[in-house]
């Protein structure tokens, strides 16, 4: 064996691991293995308040594990969001170098708008990386209303509710079934395209699907112009049959 392969085989694997939308027994039994055997935990904090993905997957992280919080300001602007991306990544590797493993948490799945993919991409490219699927708050959503996203060749149309009206509504137009995600301080505009597309009676708002405080919402009945951002706006047209 090679020097630089017996250094790359002396590292640690870094794993990420989708813990899902929020009920703890919703997390696959493979990521549970991973979590109650991690000697090293890393995950995301917003603005110091308590990781939602460690709250979630806190039946299963063992005492003796140590923790790498990777604090991330809330902020429209992507600079500071960068920066803590490269220092949980350094504190990662540093870990990943002395031959640890780590296991990194990630609400959803981890290659589905999360977290994970941007300290995969600083740190793939020198070390061990697996990732591990998780179910999404979009599929979640859907369980919860009780409506099937998708059926025979219908499209389903994940959209961001960040984008510009224009291709929001656009979108919208040519739906069959479309999850909107990101809403919450964007929920007063998303809901006036809705309106204005005449969609209103077919969608449905999902807060906080799967967790204990789970609410279902017609989206005709939500009164304020912004939502928690763990939300998904459902808009199901009923050609999915």
């Amino acid at each position: 064996m090679a020097d630089g392969e017996a250094m790359v085989s002396a590292r640690g694997t870094l794993s990420g691991v989708g813990v899902g939308p929020g009920d703890p027994e919703l997390v696959t039994v493979k990521a549970m293995r991973l979590i109650s055997q991690a000697p090293v935990i890393a995950y995301l904090a917003a603005a110091g308040r308590e990781s939602t993905a460690l709250a979630i997957a806190r039946p299963y992280v063992p005492d003796s594990a140590r923790h790498i919080v990777i604090d991330m300001p809330m902020l429209t602007e992507r600079g500071p969001g960068e920066k803590a991306y490269d220092k949980g990544a350094a504190a990662i590797a540093a870990e990943l170098d002395q031959g640890q493993d780590v296991v990194m948490l990630c609400e959803g799945d981890p290659f589905f708008y999360g977290s994970f993919m941007y300290v995969f991409e600083r740190l793939s490219p020198r070390y061990r990386c697996a990732v591990i699927p998780g179910v999404t708050a979009m599929t979640a959503s859907a369980a919860a209303l009780g409506q099937p996203l998708s059926a025979r060749n219908a499209v389903v149309k994940v959209l961001p509710a960040t984008l510009p009206d224009d291709r929001l509504r656009d979108e919208l137009m040519t739906a069959e079934s479309a999850a909107i995600i990101k809403a919450g301080r964007h929920f007063g505009r998303v809901r006036s395209i809705i309106r204005m597309l005449g969609l209103q009676a077919h969608a449905h708002v999902v807060i906080k699907a799967s967790h204990t405080d789970e609410r279902i919402v017609a989206l005709e009945e939500v009164e304020e112009d912004a939502i928690p951002y763990f939300s998904t706006v459902l808009v199901l047209t009923g050609a999915v049959t």
